[in-house]
């Protein structure tokens, strides 16, 4: 059993303690008005590769990254910084984030936000709409080709953006297959946990190739996630097409977090 294995099961576990809210969070979720647009705030007018600044406090494989874990004043320094979007962990057992982080981030900061989570039921799209999301995160690693369908299809309805992630040529198919217009290439391979950027380089020529639909290669979004470091990092990405990168481990271990957000976007 793989960690994403033991992930997927904990979360069919929180889902099953959802469902007696159902009927109240579908009601929140619709009830909701405010709505940031995160799509539109991927195409920065100055032409610059956006970023989508996570506030993480750990993982699995890296366990605590910020001690001093403070998530209303991290989304601060990305405010600060001039971060696009802003990306809350949202999952407690393996990142111990906590939906409550996004609701209080809602409260204070300005910026789109995206649900990060592993989002297998669409009961945690309606929680999360409801607690002031404005994107969640769709892993095609994780959903069976119906069920990225009917995700995808409720979280519009929700008027939630969706960014749909993929590892390979085989998931962005997929993705792309199911009509995904922000896909997010994630450079950690989940069977070895090992990062390259060539992944991101492989898949967007697939993306922006005859392989992919006309609406895709016209107005679709690709976003490069997981080993992202340094500004010679973000320009090689720039040069594959990548519209926005989603960065958390290097912004979370900095001393200065608005310095490294500028240093990132090449302010």
């Amino acid at each position: 059993m793989t960690i994403l294995d033991t992930i997927i099961a904990q979360k069919r576990t929180e889902v099953a303690a959802l469902r007696p809210r159902a009927a109240e969070l579908k009601r929140l979720a619709m009830a909701r008005s405010e709505r940031r647009d995160f799509a539109s705030a991927l195409r920065r007018p100055d032409g610059r590769v956006a970023l989508i600044a996570e506030v993480k406090k750990a993982s699995p494989s890296a366990g605590v990254i910020r001690p001093d874990f403070d998530p209303v004043a991290i989304a601060r320094h990305y405010e600060s910084g001039n971060a696009s979007c802003l990306s809350v962990l949202t999952d407690e057992k393996f990142f111990q984030g906590h939906l409550d982080y996004l609701r209080r981030i809602r409260e204070t900061a300005k910026l789109p936000l995206l649900r990060k989570d592993f989002i297998v039921d669409e009961l945690q799209i309606h929680e999360a709409a409801a607690a002031g999301a404005d994107c969640v995160l769709l892993i095609v690693a994780c959903l069976k080709q119906d069920e990225l369908v009917h995700l995808s299809r409720v979280a519009s309805d929700c008027r939630l953006d969706a960014l749909v992630e993929v590892h390979d040529e085989a998931e962005l198919d997929r993705a792309l297959a199911a009509g995904a217009k922000i896909i997010g290439v994630n450079n950690r391979d989940l069977k070895t946990f090992k990062v390259d950027l060539a992944t991101t380089e492989r898949l967007a020529e697939r993306c922006r190739g005859a392989e992919a639909p006309p609406t895709f290669r016209r107005d679709g979004i690709l976003v490069a996630e997981s080993g992202i470091h340094t500004r010679a990092d973000v320009e090689r990405l720039a040069r594959c097409g990548v519209n926005a990168i989603l960065v958390g481990e290097s912004l979370m271990r900095s001393h200065d977090i608005p310095a490294k957000v500028r240093e990132l976007i090449g302010l």
